[in-house]
């Protein structure tokens, strides 16, 4: 009998719960989950659900009350567990777009040429090369994304975690960036949780969408995505993908309508 590998990462019965003046605040109850080594999992539900605040926790940012979750880590020790994607642009504006890529290589002590070698490589794959002196300041929203999610490749995390990386972007950028994550992930297989507002999003992205429940955040319903890899934005227009949306909207929709209801 094969064995069955441990999650890369593992959720189990997470609650989080928070003082307020009219006594707890609950905003994730019991929720778990399992995200195996390379998989793509999004995450999708209501605002206030607690999407943002269950991956803040895998990243060790914020406490958890009740449960626990763990990172299995590789072989490679000296690899840190996960690096975070938030949706603002998280680069130092005092530090030229090569220097904010080597960034993460530099805290773990790698040598200038090594670190400058990895962060010209990440640049030249995502088509800011020719911009690496360039200040984040001299560049477009869209680049300044394109960077901050490099800079969290070229650290080489166990996990990459994503809070809506795209969710500022106008339309036309975030399809271009879309594409550019689907041909890194192809590349990489990095481990991804991602957090996403946009049902296209994740059906796009995800080799799993996980639905959570409108406050307090629970783990509602799993959407396998079989569509074939490497995916393009054309499968957008596939019967199919409008299949696997229409699915997972009939379920989000009465929780936007719970959630909203709930709100004073």
């Amino acid at each position: 009998m094969q064995a069955i590998a441990a999650p890369k990462i593992g959720a189990r019965n997470v609650s989080k719960h928070y003082p307020t003046a009219d006594g707890t605040m609950v905003a994730l109850e019991d929720f778990s989950l399992d995200v195996a080594d390379g998989e793509f999992v999004c995450i999708v539900g209501p605002s206030g659900c607690g999407k943002s605040t269950f991956l803040r926790m895998v990243a060790g940012l914020e406490s958890i009350s009740l449960g626990s979750i763990d990172i299995r880590p590789g072989r490679e020790r000296a690899k840190p567990l996960n690096s975070v994607v938030f949706q603002e642009y998280a680069i130092f504006p005092w530090k030229t777009l090569i220097e904010n890529v080597a960034f993460g290589p530099q805290m773990r002590g790698i040598g200038r040429k090594e670190r400058l070698d990895t962060a010209r490589y990440w640049l030249d794959r995502v088509g800011l090369g020719k911009f690496s002196e360039y200040y984040p300041h001299q560049i477009s929203g869209g680049m300044k994304q394109r960077v901050s999610i490099i800079r969290a490749l070229a650290n080489d995390p166990e996990v990459l975690l994503m809070d809506e990386p795209l969710g500022a972007l106008d339309a036309q950028t975030r399809v271009v960036i879309q594409e550019e994550l689907l041909r890194i992930w192809e590349e990489t297989r990095k481990t991804v949780l991602y957090i996403t507002h946009s049902l296209d999003e994740a059906v796009l992205l995800g080799d799993r969408v996980i639905l959570m429940s409108a406050q307090p955040g629970r783990h509602l319903a799993t959407f396998k995505i079989d569509l074939p890899r490497p995916r393009t934005i054309a499968m957008q227009n596939a019967p199919r993908f409008a299949e696997y949306r229409a699915e997972i909207w009939e379920k989000l929709s009465a929780e936007v309508t719970r959630a909203m209801e709930a709100r004073p």
